[in-house]
């Protein structure tokens, strides 16, 4: 696979499913700046930060150039970042596991739902299942990605760190194809491309300098 790089093109995201919206992708949004918000539904900063900022942003630019779609993944907790608590929020409004305790201690929530709707369209990741066993490749290709400079460490570093890298990666069940494809560290993450079709940024966390982004990208 190769991954997405600041200033190429951006590769197509994969998705398995649109829960709301029409099924688009950059290559239909040529024209636009396009923002996606990666999220998981059982994220509390997911909800109680980066999802409110875009539907901001969507509210205030969508008229201006901006398209905004959203994409929920999974790369922890396979057993609650699922296509069916994605549907419930989606249909119901329905949060769950840490994004619902935490909510609910900030107050958000009415009767632990959410008290507004997610205008712009959602998608799932595709989640692939992962063999069995973890190929030294794999291993390799993960700590290249994640330390530089690897081959520089003390020994008893790297093969402490092999043996972590190894244990994590067989716990995950499965690869989700579009936070894989471009190298997100965790959620909330979002993705950036210009009217060009131009991956402009890919960033994990809180992102003050967002809106600025956009701005820049849609004069």
């Amino acid at each position: 696979m190769i991954k997405a790089q600041i200033g190429q093109k951006a590769p197509l995201f994969s998705v398995s499913d649109w829960v709301q919206g029409e099924s688009t992708n950059f290559d239909q949004l040529t024209g636009k700046v396009v923002l996606v918000e990666v999220f998981q539904v059982n994220c509390p900063g997911c909800f109680l930060y980066s999802l409110p900022q875009a539907l901001d942003l969507h509210q205030r630019y969508s008229d201006k150039g901006l398209t905004v779609l959203g994409i929920a993944t999974a790369f922890e907790d396979f057993d609650k970042n699922t296509l069916e608590n994605l549907l419930k929020l989606v249909n119901r409004h329905e949060v769950i596991g840490e994004t619902l305790h935490a909510l609910n201690q900030h107050g958000i929530l009415q009767a632990d739902r959410l008290p507004y709707r997610i205008p712009f369209p959602l998608a799932m990741d595709r989640l692939v299942k992962r063999d069995a066993e973890v190929s030294q490749e794999e291993i390799a290709a993960f700590i290249e990605e994640h330390i530089p400079k690897f081959d520089q460490k003390a020994k008893d570093y790297r093969e402490n760190v092999l043996q972590q890298v190894q244990g994590y990666l067989q716990k995950l069940e499965y690869h989700a194809q579009t936070f894989e494809l471009f190298n997100l560290k965790g959620t909330p993450s979002h993705i950036l491309v210009d009217k060009n079709g131009i991956l402009s940024d890919c960033s994990f966390g809180s992102n003050p300098e967002l809106e600025k982004q956009v701005q820049e990208l849609l004069r």
